[in-house]
């Protein structure tokens, strides 16, 4: 049994704006009846203020997406599609009193139909699934998903994200597959380790290695190459050969390529120039 709050329980029995609204011109729709839990949300927006007149929803679902969905309505009646869309599933959990954990995807897919309907309102076409990678093949679930959920709600574990999106709530044999997900993103907001320092030598020759090893071979692709001219201090003297040499997008490849490149793996300092 659940442990709900009493506010979620008085909007389970008494949900607010359950229906259907037959002139809405906004409607967002999430979810899949056949993975348990669905919603359709329909807006009536009066054209010239904005603002949010009128809200009603459909949902298949247990105790915390209905009362989910009946407090989003409360919510975002009378605001304007602007304030309406900063709205996020903690705010609609944080209303109703909490969620249990194990039931913060309800919240989530109050905000996700949210953000579907004012989307249709602005006539913006719903990316397909299809172009995403799915990952959670038992709920549909994609990469883009989880990742979202776990930026926007702070989640650690692979539990947390069952939690918020349902993925590996089934069979489970895409919880490796999250646990990558969230590895991967945390580690991206690591800073990196501090370079080694190098002596004068051992700069030199790594300057040379990475321009022979990863530099070169990218620029002869398309038929361009480099000539290394001089080193002094932290300065790369070039001079850009082939296709390179009269390239109209020349100094983005000195800068936005060579230079990025040294300074990514020698040293943040070096400063690239082409000698003419």
């Amino acid at each position: 049994m659940w442990d709900y709050t009493e506010k979620v329980k008085e909007h389970f029995l008494n949900p607010r704006n359950s229906g259907k609204i037959d002139d809405a011109n906004a409607i967002g729709e999430v979810g899949n009846i056949s993975c348990g839990d669905a919603l359709k949300l329909y807006l009536k927006i009066d054209d010239k203020t904005k603002k949010i007149i009128d809200a009603k929803f459909q949902t298949f679902g247990c105790a915390s997406a209905i009362a989910s969905s009946s407090v989003l309505t409360e919510l975002i009646i009378g605001k304007t599609i602007e304030e309406a869309e900063k709205i996020t599933n903690n705010d609609i959990a944080e209303y109703l009193g909490g969620l249990p954990p194990e039931k913060m995807h309800c919240s989530v897919m109050g905000m996700e139909a949210l953000q579907e309907a004012i989307k249709n309102y602005r006539g913006e076409k719903k990316e397909k699934e299809v172009q995403e990678k799915i990952i959670c093949k038992c709920f549909n679930i994609s990469e883009e998903k989880i990742l979202k959920a776990i930026k926007e709600n702070n989640l650690k574990t692979v539990d947390d994200v069952t939690h918020y999106t349902k993925a590996g709530g089934a069979c489970g044999k895409c919880k490796p597959d999250i646990q990558v997900i969230i590895d991967n993103y945390y580690n991206s907001l690591k800073e990196p380790p501090p370079k080694k320092k190098l002596t004068t030598i051992q700069k030199i020759n790594l300057i040379q290695q990475t321009i022979e090893n990863e530099i070169k071979p990218l620029l002869r692709v398309d038929g361009g190459d480099l000539e290394l001219y001089d080193i002094d201090n932290n300065k790369v003297i070039i001079k850009l050969r082939g296709t390179c040499s009269n390239c109209i997008s020349a100094n983005f490849t000195l800068k936005g390529f060579i230079e990025k490149k040294l300074r990514e793996i020698v040293d943040n300092d070096l400063i690239v120039e082409e000698i003419k």
